[in-house]
C-alpha cells in the first residue's frame, strides 16, 4: 500500500481522506492491490483580494508569511459582465486560444485550474511553458487552483465516465464552486459588486452542461466578440474547429490517416518507416525522409504522398512499390509560380493537386532515367501517418492577390493566403476582418488544423510585427522563424545575480572563502585574442618558457559556473536559452549582461574568477602533463584577431607578453599539423562580415573575412582544451559526461560530389576515413582558379552529418568520436558565457578535479539527455537566424546598387542554375525565365543530367548558352523584393 498524504489543515477527518483503489499485475503474473490516499483541504485559498475568509486559513510558509493574493477586487468589466469577471479556461480553449491569452492588455484575472493544467501539459508542453510563464506575469493575475486537492471542488471518476468528461465536470464543479464562494465573501458589503465567474470552452457539451447548472460559460469567440478590441481579436481566434464544422460532407482530397496502434505495429514489423519530414528548398512538391533501414532518403513527391505533412513533423511511411520509384526532381518548382491565381476561399471542388502542378510531374516523370546517380530512380514512399505535428508560429505576408480588392477597406471577414517566409511551409488560410491593414506587413500565425477536405492547412493571426523590409520587423521574424528566445530576462533571474552588481570583485584576501581551492595566477602574462568589438570574453592564454626547456601552456575560461548555480531561476533560464545568439547588429545574450561582459568576462586589467587547462608541452608540441584548476587570473591585454598578428609581427616588441604568444604561435601550427595528419578536415562555408554604420547600424559595406594566423592560434589550443577536459570528465563520469561527436557521414551522402567531380573535373573524392577525405580534398584544385578548391570544400561541408552533444552512457565508446576533428573523444568547455554546454562541463569538471560535489541533475542520464536533445536544436537554429541576419543585411547593403561580380555555378536544373558568388557569400537562382526578355516566353533549353549541362537555345532553336557545373561565370548583382517572401533578396543576372 502506498500512501500521498497532502495535508497541512488541522482538519484530516475521514470526510477529507479520499481512496482510490488500483489494481495492477506485476511481470511475475502476482496481482498488487495499490491504495491511493488523498488528503484533501480546506486551506487553499481563492486568492480573491474580495475575499477576507481565504486570507485568514492562507498556508504560511517557514517565516509566518502567505503568499499574495493574485485575482484583483476590481477585475475588468463587459456589457454581458458589468460587474467584472474572473475567467476560467478548460483546456482546448487554453491549447487552442493561447495567444489570445497572452495578450498583455486582456485576458487578466484568470483561474487556472490544477485540472486542466497537467492536461495542457499532457497535450503541448510548449503551450504548458507559456501558461506557466503566464502565471509569473505580475501584470496577468493567472492563479493557479489546486482545486483537486480541495474538499469542495474534488470529483471523483465515475465508473462509466472518460477521463475527458471527468475533467469538464471538475472545471465545471470548480467553476460552480468560485461563484458561490465569492458571493459569501461579498455578502455583507453592499459597497461591493461581486464579479462573475465565466468558464471559456469551445466544447458544445461542455457549454451546454455548464448552462443546465446555472453556470456562466461562452464559447471563446463569443467571449471576444464582446471586447472592445473585438476586430483585431477575432481574427487570433482558432478557425480550425468553425470550418470544420461549417464544412459539412465536403469532398474529401487526401487519404485518411491509419490509427496509432496500425503506425506502430507497423513500423515494428519493418512494413513502415518513421522519420522527419523535409521537404526541398527547390522544389516544393519534393519532399523527403531519412530511414535508417534505407542508405538514401526516401522520397516523397507530390502532394497525395505528402499527405499534409508540413516540413518537420515526425512522419511514418509506407515505400511505393519498386516500379513506381522515381529519380529526384531536376526542375526549379516555386509555389507562388506554379499557384499564383489560386483563390484563397474556394474549397468547393478544389483538386488535391492543380493542372499545372500536374503538368509539372508529368515532364518530370517522361524525363529518360541516366546512369548518373541524380538520374537514377531511388526508393518513394506515401505519408500514412503523423506521430509528432512541429507546427508552430510561422512569419509571413498576405498574398496582395488573395486579398479582394473591394474589401480592403471594409471590416467584411474574408479568407486570405498567408505565405510563409520559409518556402518549405505551405500557403496558409486565414479568416480576418482586416485585410487591407495587414497588407505590406510582415505577421505572425499559427497553424490551427489541415482537414483532409482542404487543399491547404487553415491557420489564425497573431500579431503584426511592422512593415516588411523594416529592420525591427525583420529581425524580428527571423528570431520567431527559428525560435530564439529574446523576450528580456525576468526578475526572477535577474534577482540571482550578484547584490553588488557592476560593483562586484574577487575578493582582496586570499583567505576569502571565494580564494578556497583556487590557485592564484595573477602573475602570469594572459591575454584574450577575440573578434573585433568581442565584449563577452571567454577565454584567454598564456604560455612561458620552463627551466627545463618545455613550455607551460595555459587556456583560462571565465568561471561562469561560481555565478550561475544549478536549478536556479538563471540556470533554468540558461539552460532553456541552450546559447547566446549572434546577429549583425545585435546579440541575445544566453545570460544577463552583468555577467555575459562584465563579471565573467576575462577583461584586461581586472581580477577575474578563472577555469584553467594549464599543460607542459615539448618544443614539438608533444603533451608531458595536463592539469586542471579553479584560478584568479589577471589578464594584461585584449587583442583583436589582427591586433595580435601586428604585434607578433613587429619585431620591435620583445616584451613577455608578445614572446608569449610567438610561443603559443608556434607551437598552435605544430598542433594543427599533428591534427591534419591524423584526418582532421580542413573544411569551408561562406564567411562575410557585413560593415554597419555606428550610430544606426545601416549596413555599410560586405567584406569577407579574413583569416589571420592568430585565429588559427587561438582555435588550436580551444580544441586541445576541450579534448583534454572531455577526456578528464569522462574518466570521473563514464556514464554521464556531456560530450560532443560528429558522426561519420554515410558513403552515399559524398555520391553526388562525388560523381560530380569526377563527370565535370576527373577528379577522385575518396571517402573511407576522414584521412582519404582530407587528402583528396587537398588535390581537388584548378591551377587557374584558386577558388575552386574552396568551393568544393563548401560543397563537402553541406554532404556531412551535424555534431551534437550527447551524454556518454547513450553512445558506445567507438561513437564518440569528432569526425572533422579527427579525435576520438570531445567537449566544449571554453565558452560557458554563450554556451550552456560548456557550464555543465564546468560543473562537471569542477567535480572530477574535488572542487566541489556534482549536483543530482548532472547524474541523471534522462535529464541530461532532455538538455542535450534542448541545446541541439538551439545550436542549429542560433546558427541560422546568424546566417538569415546576414542575409537580410546584405541584401540591404546592395540595396540600390548593380554590381557585376564572378561567381561559381554550384548545381544544374532543367530549368535554372544556382551561383555562388564568393565575395559576398552568397548563392542564388538563375531562372531559365530569367534570360528571357521582360513579356517574352522562358527559353528553349535542353539538360543533360549526366554531364551537368544546361544548354539554352535562341529563338532559332540553335545553341546560345551552354551552362556547366563549377562553372565560372560573370553575373550582375541587384536587389528585388522577393514576392513570395517579402524580404528583399540578391537577384543575380547571367552576364
Amino acid at each position: 500500500m502506498t500512501s500521498l498524504k497532502r495535508s497541512y489543515a488541522a482538519d484530516t477527518s475521514a470526510s477529507n481522506l479520499s481512496s482510490k483503489v488500483y489494481i495492477r499485475s506485476t511481470r511475475s503474473g502476482k496481482v498488487q492491490k495499490i491504495v491511493r490516499e488523498l488528503y484533501l483541504r480546506q486551506d487553499i485559498p481563492c486568492s480573491s483580494t474580495l475575499c477576507t475568509a481565504c486570507l485568514s486559513i492562507a498556508p504560511t510558509d517557514y517565516h509566518g508569511k502567505s503568499a499574495p493574493f493574485i485575482l484583483s477586487d476590481t477585475p475588468a468589466g463587459t456589457k454581458q459582465f458589468p460587474n467584472g469577471h474572473y475567467l476560467v479556461p478548460d483546456t482546448n480553449a487554453l491549447l487552442t486560444g493561447m495567444d489570445l491569452f497572452e495578450i498583455e492588455s486582456e485576458f487578466r484575472d484568470v483561474i487556472v485550474l490544477q485540472t486542466v493544467l497537467e492536461e495542457v501539459k499532457n497535450r503541448s508542453l510548449p503551450l504548458y511553458h507559456r501558461l506557466i510563464s503566464l502565471t509569473k506575469n505580475d501584470l496577468k493575475h493567472f492563479y493557479v487552483f489546486f482545486n483537486d486537492f480541495r474538499v469542495e471542488t474534488y470529483v471523483v471518476r465515475d465508473e462509466a465516465e472518460t477521463i475527458n468528461d471527468r475533467n469538464d465536470r471538475a472545471v465545471r464543479k470548480a467553476v460552480k464552486w468560485y461563484g458561490e464562494h465569492l458571493q459569501q465573501a461579498v455578502a455583507n458589503r453592499k459597497s461591493i459588486r461581486c464579479p462573475t465567474v465565466v468558464m471559456i470552452s469551445d466544447d458544445r457539451e461542455n457549454l451546454r452542461k455548464a448552462k443546465d447548472d446555472g453556470i456562466a460559460a461562452l464559447s471563446l469567440r463569443d467571449y471576444v466578440a464582446q471586447l472592445e478590441d473585438a476586430d483585431r481579436l477575432l481574427d487570433m481566434v482558432s478557425a480550425g474547429r468553425e470550418q470544420r464544422e461549417s464544412k459539412g460532407k465536403a469532398e474529401l482530397l487526401y487519404p485518411d490517416y491509419l490509427s496509432l496502434s496500425a503506425l506502430l505495429t507497423g513500423v515494428k514489423a519493418g512494413t513502415m518507416h518513421q522519420g522527419i519530414f523535409n521537404v526541398s528548398p527547390y522544389n516544393y512538391l519534393e519532399g523527403s525522409v531519412h530511414v535508417p533501414a534505407f542508405d538514401k532518403s526516401l522520397l516523397i513527391l507530390g502532394r497525395e504522398n505528402s499527405n499534409r505533412a508540413v516540413s518537420g513533423d515526425v512522419v511514418v511511411v509506407e515505400v511505393l512499390p519498386k516500379e513506381q520509384w522515381k529519380a529526384p526532381s531536376t526542375k526549379i518548382l516555386e509555389e507562388e509560380v506554379v499557384n499564383k491565381n489560386d483563390n484563397a476561399d474556394a474549397e468547393d471542388g478544389e483538386a488535391v493537386i492543380t493542372e499545372q502542378e500536374r503538368r509539372a510531374l508529368q515532364e518530370e516523370v517522361k524525363r529518360a532515367h541516366g546512369k548518373s546517380s541524380e538520374g537514377r530512380p531511388q526508393p518513394t514512399a506515401r505519408v500514412v501517418g503523423i506521430i509528432k505535428r512541429n507546427w508552430r508560429q510561422y512569419v509571413g505576408h498576405v498574398d496582395k492577390d488573395s486579398v479582394k480588392s473591394s474589401t480592403k477597406q471594409s471590416r467584411a471577414q474574408q479568407t486570405v493566403f498567408l505565405i510563409p517566409m520559409d518556402k518549405r511551409i505551405p500557403k496558409i488560410r486565414i479568416r480576418t476582418r482586416q485585410a487591407g491593414e495587414l497588407l505590406g506587413k510582415r505577421l505572425l500565425v499559427t497553424i490551427d488544423s489541415w482537414d483532409r477536405e482542404s487543399r491547404y492547412p487553415v491557420g489564425h493571426f497573431v500579431r503584426s510585427l511592422g512593415e516588411l523590409e523594416t529592420k525591427g520587423a525583420e529581425t524580428e521574424a527571423l528570431l520567431l522563424e527559428w525560435d530564439v528566445q529574446y523576450r528580456p530576462f525576468p526578475k526572477t533571474v535577474l534577482d540571482c545575480l550578484p547584490a553588488e552588481g557592476h560593483d562586484w570583485k574577487v575578493p582582496a584576501s586570499t583567505s576569502d572563502p571565494g580564494w578556497n581551492k583556487r590557485r592564484d595566477l595573477r602573475d602570469l602574462d594572459v591575454c584574450s585574442i577575440d573578434p573585433p568589438g568581442c565584449v563577452d570574453i571567454d577565454d584567454a592564454l598564456h604560455a612561458r618558457k620552463l627551466p627545463n626547456g618545455n613550455y607551460e601552456v595555459g587556456v583560462h575560461i571565465a568561471d561562469v559556473s561560481h555565478f550561475v548555480k544549478p536549478n536556479n531561476a538563471m540556470d533554468q533560464e540558461a539552460s532553456l536559452r541552450g546559447t547566446t545568439v549572434y546577429l549583425v547588429d545585435k546579440r541575445i545574450d544566453m545570460l544577463p549582461m552583468l555577467l555575459g561582459t562584465d563579471l565573467c568576462s576575462l577583461k584586461p586589467y581586472v581580477e577575474r574568477y578563472a577555469f584553467s587547462v594549464i599543460w607542459e608541452v615539448t618544443e614539438d608540441a608533444e603533451i608531458i602533463k595536463k592539469d586542471f584548476t579553479k584560478s584568479v587570473i589577471k589578464s594584461r591585454e585584449a587583442f583583436s584577431y589582427e591586433q595580435a598578428q601586428l604585434r607578433i609581427d613587429d619585431a620591435s616588441q620583445q616584451d613577455d607578453l608578445t614572446n608569449g604568444m610567438r610561443t603559443l604561435l608556434m607551437l598552435s601550427k605544430k598542433l594543427k599539423k599533428k591534427r591534419m595528419d591524423a584526418g582532421a578536415l580542413n573544411l569551408a562555408s561562406p564567411e562575410v562580415r557585413v560593415q554597419t554604420e555606428s550610430e544606426t547600424s545601416d549596413p555599410v559595406d560586405v567584406q569577407t573575412k579574413r583569416l589571420l594566423d592568430t585565429n588559427s592560434l587561438v582555435e588550436e589550443f580551444m580544441l586541445l582544451a576541450n579534448i583534454s577536459v572531455a577526456g578528464r570528465i569522462y574518466d570521473a563520469f563514464p556514464q554521464t559526461a556531456l560530450l560532443r561527436r560528429h558522426a561519420a557521414p554515410p558513403k552515399t551522402n559524398f555520391e553526388d560530389l562525388s560523381t560530380q567531380l569526377r563527370v565535370k573535373r576527373g577528379m577522385e573524392l575518396r571517402t573511407e576515413s576522414s584521412k582519404a577525405l582530407a587528402d583528396s580534398l587537398d588535390t581537388c584544385t584548378d591551377a587557374s582558379e584558386p577558388f575552386f578548391n574552396t568551393l568544393v570544400r563548401i560543397l563537402a561541408t553541406r554532404c556531412m552529418m551535424s555534431a551534437e552533444y550527447f551524454t556518454s552512457g547513450t553512445q558506445s565508446r567507438p561513437e564518440f568520436r569528432h569526425y572533422g576533428l579527427a579525435s576520438d573523444i570531445y567537449t566544449h568547455f571554453t565558452s560557458p558565457i554563450r554556451r550552456y554546454a560548456d557550464l555543465e562541463a564546468h560543473r562537471q569538471l569542477a567535480a572530477a578535479i574535488d572542487y566541489e560535489p556534482l549536483d543530482a541533475s548532472l547524474l541523471s542520464k534522462a535529464k541530461l539527455e532532455a538538455v542535450c536533445k534542448n541545446i541541439n536544436v538551439r545550436h542549429r537554429n542560433a546558427q541560422m537566424a546568424g546566417r538569415a541576419s546576414v542575409e537580410y543585411y546584405v541584401g540591404q547593403a546592395l540595396k540600390g546598387r548593380v554590381i557585376d561580380e564572378d561567381g561559381f555555378v554550384m548545381k544544374v536544373f532543367s530549368n535554372g542554375f544556382v551561383v555562388f558568388v564568393p565575395r559576398f557569400g552568397i548563392e542564388g537562382l538563375i531562372r531559365l525565365r530569367d534570360l528571357s526578355g521582360e513579356g517574352e516566353p522562358e527559353p528553349e533549353s535542353v539538360f543533360d543530367a549526366e554531364e551537368y549541362v544546361l544548354e539554352v537555345r535562341g529563338k532559332d532553336g540553335k545553341a546560345k548558352r551552354r551552362v556547366e557545373l563549377f562553372e565560372k561565370v560573370r553575373v550582375r548583382i541587384s536587389d528585388e523584393a522577393e514576392e513570395s517572401t517579402g524580404k528583399r533578396k540578391i537577384k543575380l543576372g547571367l552576364l
